[in-house]
């Protein structure tokens, strides 16, 4: 009985109270948009948005037949080319459709992890340098606190002007639209990594860093065997935070630059006016949350399957 309990308990914690919570934000949803009007109509509840869904779903299936018959025509005309030329050298024309809202999720996972990765490769090395020398912090810590609170609108303008200026080709591997969006969230991801994985270094136990000078330890195996595994924990809370602020940024930013992204996508709808663009937003806000939620998971993942400190719970 006192096990049944006890599971009953923890379904109730693991299930039935965040199913109550969410039951309650939707009924309060529910109440308080059919109580709100805009110059666009009402604003969407719940079953409006879910309407949305089905419809923004229809038309990705609708993009994809229409990407598959423009290559099977395609493949068609070239065929029959070939065939009546045999030293024609067909060539293949992209698929240039409207993007659709699932392509546009793509774009932005693609561009966010981007910034991420390139943030954490200049991140974690400057973190481990300040964190083992104390000049080095001293002479780091006034410019990161100087550019750490600055907005991405502020780093936008800017970020542009040095791309349109410097990103310059005939035949660009990167349309400037990207470039400029994964910059800007670079910018704004780097100093939750840099500031953790600096304090998890400085905070190395003595009796490790006495190990490391009994063994006489060279630099960089001292960095590798001990500096690294002891400030994993840290350095991980920095990466979630620094992934958590790149997806805020990044929202910011495709509006703004234009990337063909879930910005781009928000401001495209609110720029539209049309009676659905409200449901169509409140779409992409929910599935904005979702999306920072799971990539919030994958790092806390990482976290247990690399560190050692088996503490960080998938919630």
């Amino acid at each position: 009985m006192a096990l049944m309990g006890g599971l009953a308990t923890r379904v109730m914690w693991g299930l039935g109270l965040p199913l109550l919570g969410l039951s309650a934000f939707l009924l309060v949803w529910s109440l308080a948009a059919s109580h709100i009007n805009t110059s666009l109509g009402k604003f969407p509840g719940p079953v409006a948005v879910a309407q949305q869904v089905q419809n923004m779903y229809q038309e990705y299936e609708r993009a994809q037949q229409k990407k598959a018959a423009f290559y099977q025509r395609q493949e068609a005309r070239n065929a029959a080319r070939v065939a009546s030329d045999p030293s024609y050298k067909p060539r293949v024309v992209p698929y240039t459709g409207q993007p659709t809202f699932v392509s546009q999720i793509g774009t932005s996972l693609f561009t966010v992890l981007s910034g991420f990765l390139l943030a954490s490769l200049i991140a974690i090395p400057i973190g481990i340098a300040i964190g083992l020398s104390a000049g080095l912090y001293a002479a780091f810590n006034p410019l990161i606190q100087l550019f750490r609170p600055v907005s991405p609108l502020a780093w936008l303008p800017l970020v542009t002007i040095v791309v349109s200026a410097v990103y310059v080709s005939s035949d660009p591997m990167f349309s400037k639209s990207y470039l400029v969006s994964m910059i800007t969230v670079m910018l704004c991801a780097l100093w939750p990594t840099i500031i953790n994985t600096a304090v998890g270094v400085a905070s190395i136990s003595r009796d490790l860093q006495n190990v490391s000078r009994v063994l006489r330890l060279g630099w960089w195996t001292h960095v590798r065997k001990i500096v690294l595994p002891a400030s994993l924990p840290m350095m991980f809370t920095g990466l979630r935070l620094s992934l958590s602020i790149a997806w805020m940024v990044l929202i910011a930013a495709e509006m703004l630059a234009q990337n063909p992204g879930l910005g781009k996508f928000v401001w495209d709808e609110f720029q539209n006016g049309s009676s659905q663009s409200l449901s169509r937003i409140m779409v992409a806000v929910i599935v904005i949350g979702l999306i920072g939620y799971m990539l919030d998971q994958v790092m806390l993942l990482l976290q247990r399957l690399i560190s050692w400190d088996k503490k960080a719970v998938l919630r």
